[in-house]
């Protein structure tokens, strides 16, 4: 078959990488394989039962099996504003709040609204496999912005103002960060916040799915929270997908400045009308219910996060930064570059990455899917026991 029987917007769509890779990773499982996969970016939790209880109760009542309004059922609209008042620091209009079939379409909504043909995004590296997808579909281009373990992840102003031009339409943050879980400083989220205000009519598209998931006491801040006057032109993006164990059920939502709201709400009613009402009632329950699910698993992931990072940096060459949001750890493995392992020697990630699953049976997602290589990244949602076990298989391997 021809290429060019698709079109070339939809052909130049990368597959997603870390998906590639849990997909692999569970062909070998079912072949019988003891692969132990760091890959997938979800909750290793079931959803809490009184969120199932109450999308339960939401499918046997018939009201919500019609059509309801597109840009979403008003009682969960009005909790995202209250979610959005405690945690975000930032009050906005019930009209600005569109519910959406998940994290990635509010992501691709968000810059089919603000981007034309050409327009640049400054997007802080690494990042999530997504974004560059999004952007190339809204036609526009991304200029990445990378920041290493030595900067523990996160980009200055000054690095934001290297890399400003005329062209520069937008700002994507990322704050707890997927891939790296580096979180962003009050100050430091201020500096840039303030580098934003000094720029005319320039965007800010902050992702904020894993706000709740952070540690040691520390506050992942919205950057419309500690620089207000740039919320005329921000657009936020969250979800109850990752804090809720709630991947699966496809509920996340766009707050933006009303004439963005507007359009986000006249492209969702041709695009996909309103996220099913059984997964926004669910969603309800999520944000307005009993919160203390949320707290053990905090507890758990906290716990596995020092583990791995404690076992990951006992591997000579390896260095693991201290995530302090999400439930990723990114190390460093450009020091196993060069030296010979089984007979081989390694020039990227990628190379690594097909080695250790190869000989070790351990999938990692390498830094080649989130920007420059020289990087893994594991999800440290799953098991305990899984999760060392794993990472003794590297310490053995790269012994």
């Amino acid at each position: 078959m021809s290429d060019s029987r698709i079109s070339k917007r939809i052909a130049a769509i990368a597959e997603s990488a870390t998906l590639k890779v849990d997909t692999k990773a569970k062909a070998l499982k079912a072949q019988g394989r003891p692969v132990i996969s760091y890959a997938a970016g979800e909750p290793d939790f079931a959803t809490p039962e009184h969120i199932v209880e109450a999308a339960v109760r939401a499918a046997r009542d018939p009201k919500n099996h019609r059509y309801t309004p597109a840009v979403g059922l008003p009682e969960l609209r009005e909790a995202i504003v209250e979610k959005t008042k405690t945690d975000s620091g930032t009050e906005v209009d019930v009209s600005q709040v569109m519910v959406t079939n998940g994290g990635k379409h509010a992501v691709y909504t968000a810059f089919q609204v603000i981007l034309n043909d050409g327009d640049e995004v400054l997007v802080p590296a690494p990042y999530w496999t997504t974004y560059p997808e999004a952007i190339k579909l809204a036609g526009g281009k991304q200029v990445d912005v990378f920041a290493g373990s030595d900067q523990d992840y996160k980009v200055t102003v000054e690095q934001l103002e290297a890399h400003y031009t005329s062209n520069t339409k937008a700002l994507l943050m990322c704050s707890p960060s997927n891939p790296t879980g580096a979180v962003y400083s009050k100050s430091e989220m201020e500096a840039i916040g303030k580098w934003v205000a000094s720029k005319e009519n320039l965007w800010v598209v902050t992702d904020e799915i894993y706000q709740n998931l952070v540690y040691d006491g520390i506050r992942a801040y919205s950057i419309t929270e500690v620089v207000p006057e740039i919320q005329d032109r921000t657009i936020m993006i969250n979800g109850v997908a990752k804090s809720y164990a709630m991947t699966g059920w496809r509920v996340g939502w766009i707050i933006s400045p009303p004439d963005a709201a507007k359009a986000a709400a006249n492209l969702q009613s041709h695009l996909t009308s309103n996220v099913s009402n059984v997964s926004q009632r669910a969603a309800i329950e999520a944000i307005t219910g009993d919160q203390e699910p949320v707290q053990q698993m905090l507890e758990a992931f906290d716990r596995r996060r020092k583990l791995a990072v404690s076992e990951l940096n006992k591997i000579a060459g390896i260095v693991t930064p201290t995530p302090e949001g999400a439930f990723y750890v990114y190390p460093d493995v450009s020091g196993l570059f060069g030296r010979e392992f089984g007979g081989r020697s390694f020039g990227s990630s990628l190379e690594l990455a097909d080695y250790v699953l190869d000989e070790a049976e351990v999938a990692l997602v390498p830094g080649e899917a989130f920007g420059p290589s020289g990087y893994f990244r594991l999800s440290y949602a799953l098991g305990d026991d899984q999760l060392l076990e794993g990472i003794q298989r590297l310490q053995k391997l790269f012994s």
